[in-house]
């Protein structure tokens, strides 16, 4: 009997915190979404360019939505001994483990066909847009400035781009001098070609094998976290009346 109160109020205290952050989330995406300028104010330049990127504020209402939710789910249902909640709690955590864990498999399985699919999505915008598009540009000079590489595979993306038609030189991107740590500008393509910048996908792909054990860490550790809650959820379930 103690043990059951004693993982119920844990229950509750867990789930309290995952309710007030998924309201923390709501109420972040919300300002967001309805007073961006004011949220650029505060966090500078480089939220901009996120939030030029992905859609931030309705992504923070679905990711808050989702983990307010939940928490309330678990919360309530530990402290109410409601038994529908909690199979609630259990259900949407065991979808949210399924899908990171498919997530996971698709990313090791398929990381070569997602390059080959992503290639022909992005680099005929590349070509289209880069140059023209204010927002597209920023948004990938500040991948390439930051990830220190050229296009999605190289500096070949650019030919017979609107950008190198109306510039006659590829992004000093492209001419990143590792030797030295400068953008070598103008960047012709001899220049591209001897200095060989890797293209940003391949470098994103380095970066995360680089930390795959921090990574690999985290993600262990929120499903551990995960599977924790779906067992106390069900052994609190089996255990009420």
């Amino acid at each position: 009997m103690q043990c059951f109160k004693f993982i119920k109020v844990m229950m509750i205290l867990f789930n309290l915190l995952i309710f007030l952050c998924g309201a923390a989330l709501l109420a972040v995406g919300i300002w967001v979404s309805v007073d961006g300028p004011s949220f650029l104010k505060i966090f500078g330049p480089q939220s901009s360019n996120a939030m030029q990127f992905v859609n931030v504020g309705y992504f923070l209402i679905a990711a808050g939505a989702v983990v307010f939710i939940l928490g309330f789910l678990g919360c309530y249902g530990a402290h109410s001994e409601n038994k529908c909640a909690l199979m609630m709690f259990f259900v949407i955590l065991l979808i949210i483990f399924i899908a990171e864990i498919a997530a996971a498999v698709v990313a090791l399985v398929f990381t070569t066909m997602a390059e080959q699919f992503l290639t022909l999505l992005v680099v005929p915008a590349i070509k289209e847009d880069y140059g023209n598009q204010t927002e597209f540009t920023s948004v990938w000079n500040s991948t390439m400035e930051e990830l220190k590489c050229c296009g999605f595979n190289n500096y070949t993306d650019f030919n017979n781009s609107r950008y190198l038609e109306k510039n006659h030189f590829f992004p000093p991107y492209c001419c990143f001098n590792s030797n030295s740590g400068v953008f070598e500008d103008p960047c012709t393509e001899e220049k591209a070609k001897q200095l060989q910048v890797q293209g940003c996908f391949k470098q994103l792909l380095h970066d995360i094998r680089t930390n795959a054990v921090t990574a690999g860490g985290v993600a262990a550790g929120i499903a551990a976290l995960e599977l924790a809650a779906m067992i106390v959820s069900m052994y609190l379930y089996c255990h009420l009346e």
